[in-house]
């Protein structure tokens, strides 16, 4: 019996859904006694499953399948004309590791950017509490990678590193840099930092094709979508 094998999951109850109204969801989480192994990690990461503070976990919805888990081969990816200009245009920025921990930095650039592009969201409005549970967690393979602009925090990456690549778990970034597109930088920084680590993927979590705050990550090709349990390159 393989450890995955040996793994025990609980369904949640249908509740609606965040992405697509009129409908139900359902989620299937990894049980929370089981301890957060970056090796179990990267073996569902392979199946789907994201986190989302202490807990792994993938939709498991019974009349729907439009959440599709996506990742970038970094090693096969080539930016386009527009995101080399991201990539020169953000140059300047200083981008190093940190633990995951909370403070007053983070805590303001996480309000307001929840406060000025997710005022319609789940998240909204924010506090402490909130984003302690969501990202601040003690897991060895955890980073919070600051991005500053001569000293000045303007984006947080939230990234597990895994044996088999980055899982870009979520990035908070100053409402203000619009013209920097610092959350897609955010991602094309995560895949040369892959490349780097000679590691295989940038995991994005999943898209939705009817949902509109989803269609930036198809912008990133060669992509792979785990269709019927296999990664298909969409090109």
């Amino acid at each position: 019996m393989t450890e995955l094998a040996r793994l025990k999951f609980y369904a949640t109850q249908p509740h609606a859904c965040s992405y697509l109204p009129d409908e139900q969801a359902t989620t299937l989480f990894l049980d929370p006694s089981q301890p957060m192994d970056a090796t179990v990690y990267a073996d569902l990461s392979e199946m789907g499953f994201r986190r989302s503070g202490d807990h792994l976990y993938r939709p498991h919805c019974q009349n729907c399948n439009a959440c599709v888990p996506a990742r970038i081969p970094a090693a096969r990816f080539s930016p386009n004309r527009q995101q080399k200009r991201i990539i020169k245009r953000n140059a300047d920025l200083v981008v190093t590791p940190a633990r995951p921990s909370f403070n007053e930095e983070y805590f303001d650039l996480y309000r307001r950017y929840i406060e000025q592009r997710h005022s319609d969201g789940d998240m909204y409005p924010p506090s402490r509490d909130q984003f302690s549970t969501f990202l601040v967690r003690d897991l060895p393979f955890s980073r919070f990678y600051e991005f500053r602009l001569e000293g000045r925090l303007v984006a947080v990456a939230v990234t597990d590193l895994l044996p088999n690549g980055l899982s870009a778990v979520y990035t908070f970034y100053e409402p203000s840099e619009e013209r920097r597109s610092l959350g897609r930088f955010a991602i094309l920084w995560q895949v040369g930092e892959t490349l780097r680590l000679e590691l295989d993927a940038v995991y994005l979590g999943y898209w939705i094709k009817n949902c509109k705050k989803m269609n930036y990550k198809t912008q990133y090709r060669p992509i792979e979508l785990l269709i019927n349990q296999r990664w298909v390159t969409l090109n």
